[in-house]
């Protein structure tokens, strides 16, 4: 895999904005600084162009009714995700040439758990955010998606805009058997499938140990190389230890793994890439100097 060929995606959003200054409290979590300090979403974006990145991601996976509660969400929802992707569309437009704006599209119930899922209410919780979104992104990112309906209830969601769809599904952490699963306890052989079908451009894992990425990649392109498809395939692990079933992403800022700084992360990012990723980033715990170091060595 040469340079060329390796897109360099941003790094986390939330303890970025911590290390910064900027209001951070759960339950709002990354979305409280949408309101109280929209300069220093700017700046995390900017951080990571700077390093390198050729995408960055909007900052509303935290704009659902699971982390700013019902009422707010009903009455704020799509002007918040407007304001994420105004604020990285701006950052986009002023630091790099060329840098592209993902919407990031949440898991609308909870992350980690797909149990919660609610078809019935999904296209309620969606619509806002796809529409308040729309103007400014330049793709569609589903991330951090337990289950594989989650990712066709939002695939279905979005408007034939002709916007590229990239899905990301976050992964078992506990290594039960050989076979590289979702939280779900769906196989990821049977998730890229569902992303052939969704017509996905981008197939990543994300969310998730860097232990587990590698044979989930194998994995989806052998399933790929089947369907005779070309999607791309990446990842954007985190940087925790591994998270139990019963964990809540963002329900805390976890203590970071002291092996995955810059150049141990990268060491993992170079094997994915030697695996056939051609997408590669980070997620919780993964900042500015880690995109810096992977734009460099990749």
């Amino acid at each position: 895999m040469t340079q060329k060929t390796t897109v360099i995606l941003d790094g986390g959003m939330g303890r970025e904005l911590q290390r910064r200054g900027a209001p951070f409290r759960q339950p709002e979590w990354s979305a409280l600084a949408l309101t109280e300090a929209p300069e220093a979403v700017i700046a995390v974006h900017a951080a990571y162009i700077q390093s390198g990145a050729q995408i960055i991601t909007s900052n509303s996976y935290a704009v659902v009714p699971f982390h700013i509660g019902e009422e707010r969400f009903a009455r704020e929802g799509e002007a918040l995700a407007a304001t994420a992707g105004q604020l990285a569309r701006q950052a986009a437009d002023t630091q790099g040439s060329g840098v592209q704006v993902a919407g990031s599209l949440p898991p609308l119930f909870g992350s980690y758990r797909p149990d919660l899922f609610d078809a019935e209410r999904a296209g309620q919780i969606l619509a806002p955010l796809v529409r308040g979104l729309a103007a400014h992104v330049d793709l569609w990112l589903a991330e951090t998606q337990s289950s594989i309906v989650e990712a066709q209830t939002i695939r279905a969601g979005l408007p034939n805009d002709g916007k590229p769809f990239w899905l990301s599904f976050t992964l078992q952490d506990e290594e039960v058997d050989a076979t590289p699963r979702l939280r779900s306890g769906e196989t990821v052989a049977d998730a890229a499938r569902a992303a052939a079908e969704l017509g996905a451009a981008t197939l990543l894992f994300n969310c998730s140990q860097p232990e587990v990425i590698g044979a989930a990649i194998d994995a989806a392109r052998a399933v790929f190389a089947e369907l005779h498809v070309d999607i791309g395939v990446g990842a954007y692990a985190n940087a925790f230890p591994p998270q139990p079933k019963d964990a809540k992403a963002n329900d805390g800022l976890d203590e970071l793994r002291e092996d995955l700084d810059p150049e141990g992360y990268l060491q993992w990012a170079a094997n994915w890439v030697q695996r056939g990723a051609s997408h590669i980033g980070g997620c919780c715990g993964i900042g500015p100097e880690h995109i810096a170091v992977l734009a460099k060595g990749l």
